[in-house]
């Protein structure tokens, strides 16, 4: 086989990589200092659609990480991205945060109970039992239904919390429709990010700590990807899944030189 081409665009997630329960992990700013001085496309990554690129940015600047924000992408506004290419000036009913209604306003998009497009399902701290129900009524009345993301599961201090996964199989079950999962693993999400810094997957690397979205989303769109273990998935875990990930290492802090 064939040598792969050097590296010359990073894309990395957020959660498990950079931070971890709102403190950067050791070496994270050593690589985000690296990566702003060669000068390479990259791209910060997260699932969650709650947060706008400018909250993102501010709060990762409060922990001393610097990420312009136009490096930062969110599966909110790869969304918002797939929504204008497929139906542009649409309509949607809305379950989500700033993020995400932010980035649906920013391309145009109406947002209405009244006979919308699509329903859209994001991350909130507060799913409310009116609002999906609400979400079930449109959808047995012809919405098509898009998710942002299809993690069931999200951190928080106390524990676990039900995310956009978790509530979009309650919708499915009560109205036999699945959802179009834009985030990860989906690849369209990285393409999309790929694409917004006009990098090509070929010579594109993703850093992940999940090996079920990173690292499965950055093999599918056909970029090298990096397991950090400093997050979710651990060494023991890797062997369960029927695809490894071109490397493994202990942290970002292991990157700082690959760059």
């Amino acid at each position: 086989m064939a040598d792969r081409k050097p590296i010359e665009s990073w894309l990395t997630d957020m959660d498990g990589v950079l931070i971890h329960e709102g403190v950067p992990i050791p070496g994270a700013d050593a690589f985000l200092t690296k990566l702003r001085e060669s000068g390479r496309p990259f791209l910060v990554l997260t699932n969650n659609s709650i947060y706008t690129q400018r909250d993102l940015h501010a709060c990762l600047q409060r922990m001393g990480l610097d990420v312009p924000m136009e490096n930062i992408w969110t599966s909110a506004l790869a969304t918002a991205q797939f929504l204008d290419d497929q139906r542009p000036g649409g309509s949607a009913y809305v379950i989500g945060e700033a993020g995400l209604t932010t980035a649906l306003h920013d391309i145009g998009y109406i947002l209405t109970d009244h006979d919308p497009d699509f329903v859209i399902l994001g991350e909130t701290r507060t799913y409310s039992f009116e609002a999906m129900t609400k979400a079930v009524r449109l959808i047995n009345d012809g919405a098509r239904f898009i998710a942002t993301n299809p993690d069931n599961v999200g951190p928080s201090a106390e524990g676990a919390l039900p995310a956009t996964g978790s509530v979009a199989a309650l919708i499915t079950a009560a109205t036999g429709r699945k959802p179009y999962f834009i985030g990860k693993p989906n690849p369209l999400m990285m393409r999309a990010g790929l694409n917004a810094i006009g990098a090509h997957s070929e010579t594109s690397a993703m850093i992940g700590d999940r090996m079920d979205t990173d690292v499965l989303a950055g093999l599918e769109a056909g970029m090298r990807t990096f397991l950090v273990l400093t997050g979710v998935t651990q060494a023991k875990d890797i062997d369960r899944h029927p695809f490894r990930p071109s490397h493994v290492v202990d942290s970002i802090a292991d990157l700082v030189e690959r760059i």
